[in-house]
Protein backbone atom coordinates (compact mmCIF):
# COMPACT_ATOMS: atom_id res chain seq x y z
CA UNK A 1 0.00 0.00 0.00
CA UNK A 2 2.54 2.75 0.85
CA UNK A 3 4.41 1.42 -2.45
CA UNK A 4 0.81 2.85 -4.10
CA UNK A 5 0.89 5.95 -1.74
CA UNK A 6 4.50 6.69 -3.01
CA UNK A 7 4.46 5.98 -6.91
CA UNK A 8 1.08 8.60 -6.75
CA UNK A 9 3.14 11.08 -5.42
CA UNK A 10 5.71 11.02 -7.65
CA UNK A 11 3.37 11.04 -10.46
CA UNK A 12 1.94 14.12 -9.21
CA UNK A 13 5.02 15.93 -8.81
CA UNK A 14 6.55 14.95 -12.26
CA UNK A 15 3.10 15.81 -13.97
CA UNK A 16 2.81 19.02 -11.82
CA UNK A 17 2.22 21.70 -14.60
CA UNK A 18 3.83 24.85 -12.78
CA UNK A 19 6.89 23.69 -11.82
CA UNK A 20 9.33 26.38 -10.51
CA UNK A 21 11.47 27.54 -13.25
CA UNK A 22 15.79 28.68 -12.66
CA UNK A 23 16.71 32.23 -12.35
CA UNK A 24 17.67 32.85 -15.70
CA UNK A 25 19.05 36.58 -14.28
CA UNK A 26 23.12 35.31 -14.86
CA UNK A 27 22.18 33.52 -18.12
CA UNK A 28 21.82 33.90 -21.82
CA UNK A 29 18.26 32.44 -22.32
CA UNK A 30 17.38 31.21 -25.84
CA UNK A 31 14.61 29.70 -27.00
CA UNK A 32 14.78 30.06 -31.06
CA UNK A 33 16.01 27.85 -33.57
CA UNK A 34 19.56 29.57 -33.77
CA UNK A 35 23.23 28.90 -33.80
CA UNK A 36 25.46 30.91 -31.40
CA UNK A 37 28.80 32.28 -32.04
CA UNK A 38 31.23 34.02 -29.52
CA UNK A 39 31.39 38.05 -30.59
CA UNK A 40 34.86 38.82 -31.27
CA UNK A 41 36.95 35.34 -32.40
CA UNK A 42 40.54 34.82 -32.34
CA UNK A 43 41.22 35.17 -36.45
CA UNK A 44 42.72 31.97 -38.22
CA UNK A 45 42.37 31.46 -42.17
CA UNK A 46 41.86 27.79 -41.42
CA UNK A 47 39.44 28.03 -38.75
CA UNK A 48 37.44 30.71 -40.75
CA UNK A 49 37.00 28.60 -43.73
CA UNK A 50 35.76 25.94 -41.92
CA UNK A 51 33.06 28.13 -39.93
CA UNK A 52 32.22 29.85 -42.89
CA UNK A 53 31.08 27.01 -44.72
CA UNK A 54 29.26 25.63 -41.51
CA UNK A 55 27.75 28.99 -40.37
CA UNK A 56 26.68 29.16 -44.61
CA UNK A 57 24.56 25.92 -44.47
CA UNK A 58 22.88 27.06 -41.38
CA UNK A 59 21.87 29.89 -42.87
CA UNK A 60 20.27 27.98 -45.88
CA UNK A 61 18.50 25.42 -43.44
CA UNK A 62 16.82 28.85 -41.88
CA UNK A 63 18.71 28.96 -38.64
CA UNK A 64 20.02 32.54 -37.53
CA UNK A 65 23.25 33.93 -36.03
CA UNK A 66 22.99 34.75 -31.89
CA UNK A 67 25.93 36.11 -30.05
CA UNK A 68 27.67 35.19 -26.51
CA UNK A 69 26.86 38.13 -24.00
CA UNK A 70 27.07 35.20 -21.13
CA UNK A 71 29.07 32.83 -20.71
CA UNK A 72 26.41 30.86 -19.02
CA UNK A 73 23.57 29.95 -21.66
CA UNK A 74 20.42 28.40 -20.76
CA UNK A 75 18.57 26.41 -23.85
CA UNK A 76 15.00 26.38 -23.23
CA UNK A 77 13.35 23.10 -25.76
CA UNK A 78 10.31 23.18 -26.83
CA UNK A 79 8.93 20.63 -24.29
CA UNK A 80 9.90 23.33 -21.49
CA UNK A 81 13.20 21.19 -20.69
CA UNK A 82 15.60 23.50 -20.04
CA UNK A 83 19.59 22.79 -21.03
CA UNK A 84 22.38 25.18 -19.47
CA UNK A 85 25.87 25.26 -20.51
CA UNK A 86 28.49 27.06 -18.94
CA UNK A 87 31.17 28.13 -21.09
CA UNK A 88 34.82 27.43 -20.46
CA UNK A 89 37.48 30.42 -21.10
CA UNK A 90 39.10 30.29 -24.66
CA UNK A 91 42.44 28.52 -25.23
CA UNK A 92 43.07 28.60 -28.80
CA UNK A 93 41.24 30.06 -32.40
CA UNK A 94 39.31 26.88 -32.96
CA UNK A 95 37.61 27.21 -29.61
CA UNK A 96 37.16 30.75 -29.88
CA UNK A 97 35.56 30.02 -32.97
CA UNK A 98 33.19 27.22 -31.56
CA UNK A 99 29.22 27.04 -32.75
CA UNK A 100 26.63 25.95 -30.68
CA UNK A 101 23.40 25.00 -32.60
CA UNK A 102 20.36 24.80 -31.41
CA UNK A 103 16.81 23.65 -32.79
CA UNK A 104 14.12 23.98 -29.62
CA UNK A 105 12.62 20.37 -30.59
CA UNK A 106 15.98 19.11 -29.91
CA UNK A 107 19.01 19.23 -27.41
CA UNK A 108 22.18 22.04 -28.27
CA UNK A 109 24.51 20.86 -30.39
CA UNK A 110 28.36 21.25 -30.17
CA UNK A 111 29.91 21.65 -33.69
CA UNK A 112 33.29 19.84 -34.44
CA UNK A 113 34.80 22.38 -36.89
CA UNK A 114 37.05 19.78 -38.15
CA UNK A 115 34.52 17.59 -39.17
CA UNK A 116 32.48 20.05 -41.02
CA UNK A 117 28.90 19.99 -42.57
CA UNK A 118 28.45 16.67 -42.51
CA UNK A 119 27.74 16.55 -38.51
CA UNK A 120 25.51 19.61 -38.95
CA UNK A 121 23.13 17.74 -41.55
CA UNK A 122 22.53 15.25 -39.49
CA UNK A 123 21.53 17.41 -36.37
CA UNK A 124 19.13 19.41 -38.81
CA UNK A 125 17.69 16.57 -40.72
CA UNK A 126 17.76 14.13 -37.67
CA UNK A 127 19.28 11.20 -39.08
Amino acid sequence: MRYLIMAAALLAIACNPVRERTDTSNYQVIGEKCYVLRQQPMQDSAVKIAKDSIVQFLEGKGFAAKFIEKDSLMFRRANGLQVEIVLPAVQNAWESNAIIVFDPQKNPFFVNLHKGTSQVRQYVTGQ
